[in-house]
């Protein structure tokens, strides 16, 4: 409309100007046909309005907000309307302790007091989007602003409703899913009620005391030198164990080969030995016993 305002004024000025001397009659002429083609041009062009993609228009007429919506590409409208542009495509809002890391300047993460009493920081990040046909609905009642005046106020306050039902070191470890879990259909339901979609909560990170950091960090090392003991006394128990059955089976070896181990055995054993002896190439000198003795090897 800028144009159309741009046309009328110059077709004002013109006139005033002509009339108040003929001799620019000629002048006011042009500035008359100048001041129509913009206020033409202005017409057209405030036809037409484009929506670019992931985005809808919401369009207001003198202030009251039009029902219906205009989706993406090129639209033709009341050239009187004003269009205000929403984005439909999934946004995040960041609340976050780390400095420039989150939508707000500074320390931004949240401060709750867990059920023990102790405080809490958690940085966290909430995925969400428009729903396209609930447009006009949120610039009626919200406006634009409804990153900063529902989104973040209702996050932070469920936040600290569900954390005040556990304790710190649970909210940590062992409940911090289901911490999650409980937060996200909480928010999800508040969301729906405001024509928003709740896509995911994603909780990025959990900060305790200092005091209780080191009491979980001690816990944790005494319960690693408690498993690398028992790693230890395990290992020792089977050596004792691989030992105890060596011997046992050197011991069974012997008792056999003690109960099989009589005379005769010993005099073949003997004779054997002798007869490899005879047979040997090279030149020795035996004392043969009396039947009984070792043959000893004297010479070669």
């Amino acid at each position: 409309m800028f144009l159309a305002l741009l046309g009328i004024v110059v077709i004002v000025i013109t006139s005033g100007l002509s009339k108040a001397n003929p001799q620019l009659g000629s002048f006011g002429k042009i500035g008359r046909i100048i001041g129509v083609g913009l206020v033409g041009i202005g017409i057209l062009s405030s036809c037409f309005v484009q929506i670019s993609p992931g985005e809808v228009g919401v369009q207001t007429l003198f202030g009251k907000v039009q029902s219906g919506i205009l989706t993406e590409g090129l639209n033709v409208v009341n050239p009187l309307v004003e269009v205000v542009h929403f984005d439909i495509r999934t946004q995040n809002y960041t609340m976050s302790g780390v400095q420039d890391e989150g939508q707000k300047m500074g320390d931004d993460a949240i401060r709750v007091l867990s059920a023990d009493g102790l405080e809490v920081q958690i940085d966290l990040t909430v995925l969400f989007r428009v729903v396209p046909d609930k447009s006009p609905e949120i610039l009626r009642n919200i406006g634009q602003g409804f990153r900063d005046v529902i989104v973040r106020p209702l996050v932070r306050t469920k936040i600290r409703d569900f954390a005040a039902y556990y304790d710190a070191v649970a909210l940590y470890s062992t409940k911090r899913d289901e911490f999650q879990q409980r937060l996200s259909s909480a928010i999800e339901k508040e969301f729906t009620e405001r024509g928003l979609v709740m896509e995911q909560v994603l909780i990025r990170n959990i900060n305790l005391p200092e005091s209780v950091k080191a009491a979980i960090e001690a816990k944790i090392n005494a319960e690693q030198d408690a498993q690398k003991m028992k790693f230890v006394l395990d290992k020792e128990r089977q050596e004792a164990d691989r030992k105890r059955v060596e011997a046992q089976g050197i011991a069974d070896y012997q008792r056999i080969l003690t109960a099989s181990l009589t005379d005769k055995m010993i005099q073949y054993e003997q004779i054997k030995i002798q007869k490899e002896l005879v047979t040997s190439p090279n030149a020795k000198v035996i004392i043969m016993g009396n039947g009984k003795a070792t043959p000893i090897l004297l010479g070669q």
